[in-house]
């Protein structure tokens, strides 16, 4: 039975993080369709609200998702503190790393999709760097990749078996 919780839960977490992605790429893309003037690594365009209402729902969904896996990874882990206090050194390590990186893709793909939408909300034109919302798509994959990580190495440290 837990092994199938961990399977749903897995999936759900890793389905909202690639539509999160997917929905910073196409912001990226909405963003590149506006009329925009290079210089060097930096661009001034102008804002396009379709790119805004993308890399809302990207940065909505990642925060759900990441809200989803420290709640239900977090839940096992305290629910289950004998269990996981008695389980491996090497298990316990890789719960806790795992951890530790999905806060910090969160606050690298979250602060890259916020910047992005926020230059899409603008009236007038804005420079900045280029690919910003694409760069929060992808990172937005990687965080699916170490949610699911923690959260089979949770249940995996908290296994009565």
């Amino acid at each position: 039975m837990l092994k199938l919780k961990v399977l749903v839960v897995c999936v759900l977490i890793v389905a909202m993080d690639v539509a999160a992605g997917i929905l910073g790429i196409q912001a990226q893309v909405a963003q590149n369709k506006v009329e925009h003037v290079k210089v060097l690594i930096f661009e001034c365009r102008l804002p396009s609200h379709e790119a805004f209402k993308l890399a809302l729902g990207a940065a909505i969904l990642l925060s759900l998702a990441h809200v989803l896996v420290n709640l239900v990874g977090g839940w096992m882990c305290v629910s289950s503190q004998q269990e996981f206090q008695r389980a491996s050194p090497n298990r316990q390590l890789l719960s806790l790393a795992c951890l530790v990186f999905t806060w910090i893709v969160l606050a690298v793909g979250l602060s890259t999709l916020v910047i992005g939408m926020i230059s899409n909300n603008k009236s007038w034109p804005s420079c900045g760097l280029r690919y910003l919302l694409s760069i929060g798509g992808i990172l937005c994959f990687v965080h699916g990749l170490f949610s699911a990580a923690y959260y089979v190495s949770a249940a995996a440290a908290t296994d009565r078996n």
